[in-house]
């Protein structure tokens, strides 16, 4: 089979159709930023990695929270900068994030980036310095 023209694989947690909640630390761990500082930091930071910055998930309701998914036990790696919270498997209690497929209705759940072979994660050092720009004041939100 030719690689080149044959689609990339889907990784197992992607749902086939809607959304499905996973459980963090087993395939990712996540970063949260809320509001529209998470929509700067991911704008900053697909700016700085041409658009392949590996998967992002936004949410369309409540605080529109944006969610980075990072290589499990990664994320605790960081002092994240407030309004940056760390959601992994170190942490005292079960946490899940929703994810969308990759196509079809997601709502209330979209990519704003997908994870792509060469980028299945977003990197996490990459992420906390743009995190840290950001949100400290180094860029404008």
């Amino acid at each position: 089979m030719d690689q080149r023209s044959s689609p990339p694989p889907v990784p197992c947690w992607i749902p086939a159709a809607g959304h499905a909640l996973r459980h963090i630390g087993v395939h990712f761990d996540a970063v949260r930023v809320i509001g529209l500082a998470g929509e700067q930091v991911a704008y900053e930071l697909l700016q700085f990695t041409g658009f392949r910055a590996g998967p992002i998930v936004r949410s369309g309701v409540g605080d529109r929270s944006t969610y980075f998914l990072l290589p499990p036990r990664s994320a605790a790696a960081y002092r994240w900068p407030a309004g940056a919270r760390l959601i992994g498997r170190d942490l005292r209690c079960d946490a899940f994030v929703g994810i969308p497929a990759l196509g079809g209705r997601t709502w209330p759940l979209d990519w704003r980036s997908r994870p792509t072979r060469e980028s299945p994660f977003v990197d996490a050092a990459l992420l906390y310095e743009v995190a840290v720009a950001v949100l400290v004041g180094a860029v404008d939100p």
